[in-house]
């Protein structure tokens, strides 16, 4: 479990210096639009996904400090893993966000969104970018 303090150093540094930020043109990635209905948050997501790995996670757009922590730590997280360990942190993920008792230290980071359940407003937030890498890598495996 994550003090407050820590908790808070980690969404600011993903919010104010995203990792895997700037789009690229690249034939190699499958990108994904995903906006919310209810808030600024408007993100890009592309993944280039080779064989089995996860080789690249890249986003832009516009987002609350929530919608780009999360997705910067998630492009951070399943960036090198295969597709079916990346679709299994993201499982884990959820579950982190319905509030479910578990052990959650392979989420790293995403840890910090433990008390997120707590905010039901908020949860899409968390969800946005992540919510596009899973329907990425889903759709990778019809190609």
């Amino acid at each position: 479990m994550m003090d407050t303090e820590l908790k808070r150093a980690i969404l600011i540094d993903h919010y104010q210096k995203p990792h895997n930020h700037g789009l690229v043109e690249d034939a190699r990635y499958a990108m994904k639009h995903q906006a919310s209905s209810s808030c600024i948050d408007d993100i890009k997501v592309q993944l280039d996904i080779e064989g089995d790995i996860v080789k690249d996670v890249r986003f832009d757009g516009v987002g609350c400090t929530i919608s780009t922590a999360s997705t910067s730590i998630f492009s951070d997280l399943i960036k090198g893993k295969t597709r079916e360990e990346a679709l299994e942190m993201i499982e884990r993920y959820y579950k982190l966000l319905r509030g479910e008792e578990d052990d959650y230290e392979e989420l790293e980071e995403a840890q910090a969104f433990d008390t997120l359940y707590a905010q039901p407003n908020r949860i899409k937030c968390g969800l946005i970018g992540v919510e596009a890498m899973e329907e990425l890598i889903k759709e990778s495996y019809k190609k």
